[in-house]
């Protein structure tokens, strides 16, 4: 049985990427090349910069989407709104939808590509109010955020009065303000925020916020970093606080360094920074999640793995790892790690060695070959696939038998019904399969423009017909 028989066989039998037992997550495979992570469905995650929240026993990742078509700086992009997933796990994640509806005019207007976008969704729960509450950095007012509260972690967000900052307060309407934050509950329920001041060059400050978590007080400590920092990450541990930076600033940039600094209380004075981390794990430092288990608390290091720099970030994938401490509480140098255990569990798996290609062109066409396990109706062909650079044509598909020229089943797949992010394209041949015979299935493209992409096993990236994710159902007679 030859490799494609083999991936075949294991996607028939396994309706999920991730095994339900299992209880660690990839970063990275055995070579240390990244991996997609999945959702329950199949789907690629498509949530960045933002974090991952602890309620209730239930992990959220919070984060930009970027499937839409969102490309920074492109003025005709749309903006794709905030995402949101659960887990309990952290290695099954399920896609509960957008934060809010960002495909209003208003929304659209504030945020898609001509503007510089919005960003870092952060969510925190106030025990007085009973809300969860978010900040999103945007760039189309003064202050350089707004704000949504919601009786779930999930939503639906419904947007509050714009907040008030101490700094940056008398700025213009408008452009580079404040920038990256975070959001900080401390263990007698005040709450803060760490940000980014564009107009002191990437400091960042810190800024006591109101009860309602809604808006600043102008209780705030500037210039905790001199400049040049940005995505600030700010908890606490034993008594002590700390803040997690990007060292330097680089938007989309993979391989930035992380640094940290050490305060008694929020608002300092904090002390000078110490590096980490030279290259964030091939990313860039995104957040640091607080997790109390019984087992004890658990610092959970992110950092985005940025997708060489591309405007439309779908492709990005994640580092995610604990810090680890010294007796005297300052962090350990990050050593990455290709697979962590998931925090509170002793038990161990590995994801799947996938990751997206976008090479289907008028050039390049892919085909793989199955052999129908039983006779039957083949109701369901399932596709992980995108597309990238606006495509000048449709993606072809067909399933032949083997050996034959003429198609048993052809698809025409409009470009405008692929997301940017891969997802799963469920297709409805109705045909006949005959038990032991062999078939074919081809994605070919005429495009001279742009392309459209697989989700590719690793391990056989470099052969002439790599295996590709996909999944059949075949229903018996």
């Amino acid at each position: 049985m030859n490799l494609k028989h083999k991936v075949f066989f294991w996607l028939a039998v396994v309706c999920l990427p991730f095994s339900l037992t299992a209880q660690t997550f990839s970063n990275f495979n055995k070579k240390g090349e990244q991996v997609t992570k999945f959702s329950k469905l199949g789907d690629a995650v498509d949530a960045h910069d933002g974090e991952i929240a602890y309620f209730n026993g239930t992990y959220y990742l919070y984060g930009t989407s970027y499937g839409c078509g969102f490309e920074w700086g492109h003025k005709d992009a749309p903006f794709c709104g905030f995402e949101v997933y659960s887990s309990k796990d952290m290695v099954t994640w399920t896609d509960k939808g957008t934060l809010f509806d960002a495909s209003t005019p208003v929304w659209q207007t504030r945020c898609n590509g001509n503007t510089y976008g919005c960003f870092r969704p952060h969510v925190i729960y106030n025990s007085k109010t009973k809300l969860y509450v978010l900040w999103i950095n945007v760039y189309d007012n003064r202050v350089g955020y707004r704000v949504f509260t919601s009786k779930t972690p999930v939503g639906p967000f419904v947007e509050q009065a714009e907040p008030k900052l101490a700094v940056n307060a008398d700025a213009a309407v408008g452009g580079l303000n404040n920038g990256d934050h975070d959001t900080f509950v401390d263990d007698d329920g005040k709450a803060y925020l760490a940000y980014t001041d564009w107009h002191a060059k990437g400091a960042i400050a810190i800024e006591q916020l109101s009860d309602d978590y809604l808006t600043g007080t102008g209780k705030v400590v500037q210039a905790v970093t001199k400049e040049s920092t940005e995505a600030p990450a700010l908890f606490k541990r034993k008594g002590i606080y700390y803040l997690i930076y990007s060292d330097p600033n680089c938007g989309y940039c993979g391989g930035t360094g992380a640094s940290y600094r050490t305060a008694k209380s929020p608002l300092g004075p904090w002390s000078e920074g110490i590096k980490i981390s030279d290259n964030s794990c091939g990313g860039q430092p995104s957040f640091v999640s607080s997790i109390k288990l019984k087992t004890g608390d658990v610092f959970l290091f992110g950092s985005d793995l940025w997708n060489n720099a591309a405007k439309n970030e779908s492709l990005a994938n994640y580092y995610w790892a604990p810090l680890k401490f010294n007796e005297d509480g300052s962090i350990k140098p990050i050593a990455c790690q290709n697979t962590v255990a998931v925090p509170g569990s002793t038990k161990t798996d590995e994801s799947l060695n996938y990751a997206p290609g976008c090479d289907i062109n008028a050039a390049t066409k892919r085909t793989t070959s199955f052999k129908a396990a039983k006779t039957g109706l083949l109701t369901n062909l399932s596709l992980s696939t995108f597309k990238s650079a606006y495509p000048d044509a449709e993606l072809q598909i067909t399933i032949s038998a083997e050996g034959s020229d003429q198609p048993l089943k052809s698809f025409t797949v409009n470009a405008g019904r692929l997301s940017w992010s891969p997802k799963n394209l469920v297709l409805h041949p109705e045909i006949k399969v005959i038990a032991g015979k062999t078939y074919t299935i081809s994605i070919s493209s005429t495009i001279s423009k742009g392309c459209y992409g697989l989700e590719y096993d690793r391990a056989t990236k470099d052969s002439a017909e790599p295996a590709f994710l996909y999944k059949l159902t075949i229903a018996s007679k």
